[in-house]
């Protein structure tokens, strides 16, 4: 017989490591089937489903002085490792019944007194074979009896059969395990001694005694137990025929039962025609309360309804209904400032109206109502009506608004008064209607377009006339004498001085101009966008300021109205930047202040004839004017500040291309010595426009600085390539006039510094070149005797060039003797040249210095080579000859 699972001992190590948490002793451990069936008619089990493996583990565990058993149902995991999947307390097991069902009869079911549920059939569990099924059985048995001392009801199985089953199977128990170790063996033993027990308890001694009574009687042993037991058949089928004989002859008696059995056989069929009767009236009135409680349900639950639908009804009522204070107020009511209270009602109230008529705050139920389409087209009108009267009504206000300012001529500057222009009543009238606006936009954002054109068509005359008005009084009051444009002229005299009146009233004019005019554009752009509703930043944040820095209008008008019309309504704000809004903004504010640049114009203008030198100084105005715009609403200042800055700078630019062409014209003049007159001049100009610079306009400057500088040199080099004769003469003198003019200016200013240099450089080439001629004229025949001697030394050795023609030591004597027989004579005569037709006698040390250095060297450089060719020949020295010049 193969090995029962129930002796495998790695089994059981694997049962303990599965419950060493619960620290219980596991007493036998099996493996099983699970299966499951269902009740049927009969009380017994089908089976059904799937069989699922599982291992049954009985343990103990001792508590105080009690001890308690539990029954452990334990799966494999997916890893092939046994887990616990469920626990029976054995003190709750009522019943063992072995399933008739099963022809093996190895399948049985364990019944539990505590399950939730006993319509649910319990499990059935399936051994492979019956001595397991007895083993586990046995082993639940004798736990029941031992530890909770009562025995659970048995069905399905003989307990005799199982007591002699355990008894004959106790020895092979024992002999299995006599092998074994320790552990195995002593579960042996605690198994046979249960299997014992159960024995004992199954047949009590009383019961043992009268068998052994009864087969002491018979001549057989007890091997013989089929022969005993179809015996025991005989006599019982015998007493049971007796018993049937003694029944037959009690009849009369039998025949009294009948008559009472028949009796209450008719009493009963009456009782249960009466109880159909009842049944039938009850069946009928159980119907008929149904019915009842069903129309009940239905007419409570439509009342419900009904009570729903009228409380909805009443709410879409209410929504729907216009009251007559706003109709009136939208289709006929007054826009005097004292009636905007309440036309902002109405319209807050119409928004409302409308966006309630709309997803999500309506069901799409009722969007298709014929009451709520007629509702919304009433509203649709009552909208139309009120924006078309509000648009008319706005038109004509803006419209009156600035005619009566343009006709009341206290508002603009007048002879010999400027004035301010003060927009402070305008905005205060016009923020009255900046809420109905908002509602406008929010009821119809096409009635902006011309409310803004009519806005922006009035404010412009009105904006226009007051430019010119301040610029015209602005000339007027303004008295600065006029310099004169020709600065770099050549027919004005060389030590002639260029009137330098003080002009600083002009840029001051131009500078007030801006200081009144920027901010004010600025705040009438913010204006305009937050009162015609543009979705755009803040164009100038609370207390900040439109050129960096504060002007003048923060000081005489303490209440220069800012506006804050961004938070009429703060649910409708947004924070990110909005590029058709801006593009719509820009085009509207060209419109507003188109025309007014030309006034600016004429101011720029107007200084440029007075002092052409101010472009400098406006030209740093404007652009402090325009590093201080950051807004983007103000585009179209920045635009008109760049119009600025490029009119003076085209009117700057026109100034020096006039100075440059004066300078040209040095050019056609007679034959001319000397330093040109527009050397000084342009010392004298360029300190002036330094005078003049202000932040930005250093690159404006020095632009024109190189553009002076490159005509002036330009010029002078024409002038002096017109008579070579005296051209190293004519550089010379200018590059050194410009150096000395400008020495105090070239350290202060870079790109003068550059030029200074240039010119420098081009003086010591000039001068270089002058001396040279001069030296090399007085002594001709003495460096070109050097000269031949040089140019041999390239192909011939050194020692060979005496006995070249015209090398020799004779013809050396000869030049010696001509050339330096009266030194002092050629010295002073070469000293004469010098002088002879320099006209800036300041240059003639320098100049004789470097003259006297020259000849010092060349000289050198003769005796030296006179030293290494001639080494017999004997010349003046080189210090004698620099002790010569110096006594001279």
């Amino acid at each position: 017989m193969a090995k029962s699972s129930a002796d495998d001992e790695e089994l059981r190590r694997a049962c303990e490591a599965a419950l060493e948490s619960t620290k219980e002793k596991i007493m036998m451990t099996i493996r099983v089937a699970k299966s499951r069936g269902i009740w049927a008619k009969t009380g017994k089990l089908g089976r059904s489903h799937t069989a699922k493996p599982r291992v049954l583990a009985i343990s103990s565990k001792a508590k105080g002085q009690r001890t308690k058993a539990f029954l452990h149902v334990l799966k494999y995991s997916a890893g092939g490792v046994l887990e616990p999947a469920k626990l029976y307390k054995l003190k709750h097991l009522s019943k063992v019944e072995v399933v008739t069902n099963d022809p093996s009869g190895c399948t049985f079911m364990l019944g539990f007194d505590n399950l939730r549920s006993q319509s649910v059939a319990p499990p059935q569990w399936t051994m492979r074979n019956v001595d397991d099924r007895n083993r586990v059985l046995l082993c639940i048995l004798n736990i029941c009896k031992d530890i909770l001392g009562r025995l659970p009801k048995v069905v399905g199985i003989d307990v005799v059969e199982m007591a002699l089953w355990a008894k004959d199977n106790t020895p092979a128990f024992t002999k299995q395990h006599t092998n074994l170790q320790d552990g195995p063996i002593t579960a042996a033993v605690e198994e046979r001694e249960m299997k014992v027990t159960v024995e004992r308890e199954l047949v009590s001694q009383a019961e043992e005694e009268d068998m052994e009574a009864l087969l002491g009687t018979y001549v057989m042993g007890i091997g013989e137990a089929e022969a005993f037991s179809e015996r025991l058949k005989r006599e019982v089928q015998a007493l049971e025929a007796a018993n049937v004989h003694a029944i037959l002859e009690n009849e009369p008696l039998i025949d009294e039962v009948l008559q009472g059995l028949e009796a209450a056989t008719s009493c009963v069929e009456d009782m249960d025609e009466w109880l159909g009767i009842f049944n039938l009236k009850l069946r009928h009135m159980r119907e008929d309360i149904e019915s009842i409680e069903s129309r009940n349900n239905k007419l409570e639950m439509q009342s419900v309804n009904n009570k729903a639908l009228i409380e909805e009804l009443d709410k879409l009522l209410e929504r729907l209904r216009i009251p007559s204070e706003y109709a009136t107020s939208l289709t006929g009511g007054s826009f005097d400032e004292a009636r905007m209270l309440q036309n902002i009602e109405a319209c807050e109230w119409l928004t409302n109206a409308l966006r309630g008529l709309e997803a999500p705050k309506l069901d799409p139920s009722y969007a298709n109502m014929r009451a709520v389409k007629e509702k919304r087209s009433e509203l649709d009108k009552l909208k139309t009506t009120f924006v078309r009267r509000a648009s008319e009504f706005l038109r004509n206000y803006f419209t009156s608004l600035v005619d009566f300012m343009i006709s009341d001529k206290s508002y603009f500057s007048q002879r010999g008064q400027l004035k301010r222009p003060d927009h402070a009543d305008l905005r205060y009238k016009c923020r009255t209607y900046a809420r109905l606006l908002q509602h406008l936009k929010s009821l119809d954002k096409n009635c902006l377009g011309p409310l803004r054109k009519a806005y922006c068509t009035s404010l412009n005359l009105l904006l226009r006339r007051e430019a010119r008005e301040f610029a015209n009084e602005l000339r007027a009051s303004t008295k600065a004498s006029r310099n004169p444009t020709v600065w770099l002229e050549g027919s004005m005299g060389s030590n002639q001085s260029v009137n330098s009146a003080d002009t600083s009233t002009v840029s001051d004019a131009y500078s007030k101009m801006l200081t009144i005019f920027i901010p004010l554009l600025v705040d009438e752009s913010s204006f305009f966008a937050h009162f015609m509703c543009f979705e755009v930043p803040a164009l100038v944040p609370p207390g900040g300021l439109a050129n960096g820095s504060k002007s003048a209008h923060d000081e005489d008008d303490a209440n220069y109205d800012d506006l804050g019309i961004m938070d009429i309504d703060e649910t409708e704000n947004k924070a990110g930047k909005n590029t058709g809004e801006l593009e719509a903004l820009n085009e509207s504010l060209h419109d507003l202040l188109d025309g007014i640049q030309e006034d600016f114009y004429a101011v720029v203008d107007w200084a440029y004839k007075i002092d052409p030198l101010r472009c400098i100084s406006m030209h740093g105005i404007t652009e402090r004017y325009i590093s201080g715009q950051k807004a983007d609403a103000a585009g179209f200042v920045r635009i008109l500040l760049d119009d600025l800055e490029s009119r003076i700078s085209m009117q700057f630019s026109r100034f020096v291309d006039e100075a440059c062409h004066q300078i040209e014209r040095n050019e056609r003049n007679v034959r001319q010595l000397g330093v040109l007159s527009y050397i000084p001049r342009f010392a004298t100009l360029a300190t002036r426009m330094e005078q003049y610079i202000q932040g930005q306009s250093r690159d404006l400057v020095d632009q024109a600085y190189t553009k002076f500088v490159s005509t002036m040199f330009l010029t002078l080099d024409k002038i002096a390539k017109a008579d070579p004769k005296y051209e190293d003469i004519m550089l010379l003198e200018n590059y050194a006039a410009f150096q000395n003019s400008l020495y105090d200016l070239a350290n202060m200013v870079p790109t003068l510094a550059k030029f200074y240099h240039e010119a420098s450089e081009s003086y010591e080439q000039a001068r270089t070149r002058h001396i040279n001629v001069i030296i090399i004229y007085q002594f001709e025949r003495l460096f070109q005797f050097v000269k031949r001697i040089e140019d041999l030394m390239y192909t011939i050795p050194p020692e060979e060039i005496p006995f070249q023609l015209g090398l020799s030591k004779m013809d050396l004597r000869k030049v010696v003797k001509s050339s330096l027989s009266g030194v002092d004579k050629s010295i002073s005569a070469m000293y004469k040249r010098l002088q002879k037709n320099l006209t800036s006698e300041e240059l003639l040390p320098s100049l004789w210095d470097k003259c006297k250095k020259e000849f010092l060297d060349k000289y050198d450089s003769f005796a030296q080579l006179v030293a290494k060719i001639y080494p017999s020949e004997t010349i003046p020295s080189v210090s004698e000859m620099r002790d010569l010049l110096a006594s001279m």
